[in-house]
């Protein structure tokens, strides 16, 4: 039963991340926070490294705290949480740093329509 619990709480985390990113996004980022996620659309630094990556620092220490709590006060339903955040965090920074804004050269020659497409409707 523990095993069944384990793997709702992670999926569930995972889809829960998906709404706070969204909601994040549209609420946090392009309000109050503004001046942090600003240079993820108007680059205004010749670093790699941009303020909006703060948002990426946060959620990996959510998700180590989460890791934390299941080891150091044994309490098992924070280890799903803990890597349903990474877990989302991965998959995220695969699909949006990576795939659509090329932060790194490893997919850049994913050239099809689909590709395109999902490119295209993220501007």
């Amino acid at each position: 039963m523990q095993v069944f619990l384990w793997i709702i709480i992670f999926l569930a985390t995972f889809l829960v991340m998906e709404f706070n990113a969204w909601f994040t996004h549209k609420y946090i980022m392009h309000g109050f926070l503004w001046s942090l996620h600003k240079d993820h659309h108007q680059k205004d630094h010749k670093s790699w490294f941009e303020r909006n990556d703060a948002f990426f620092i946060f959620y990996a220490v959510v998700s180590m705290v989460c890791w934390y709590l299941w080891g150091e006060k044994n309490l098992w339903y924070f280890l799903p949480i803990g890597i349903g955040i990474m877990a989302y965090g991965l998959a995220y920074f695969i699909v949006h740093d990576i795939f659509i804004h090329q932060r790194f050269k490893w997919l850049r020659n994913i050239d099809s329509k689909y590709a395109r497409g999902v490119r295209r409707a993220h501007k």
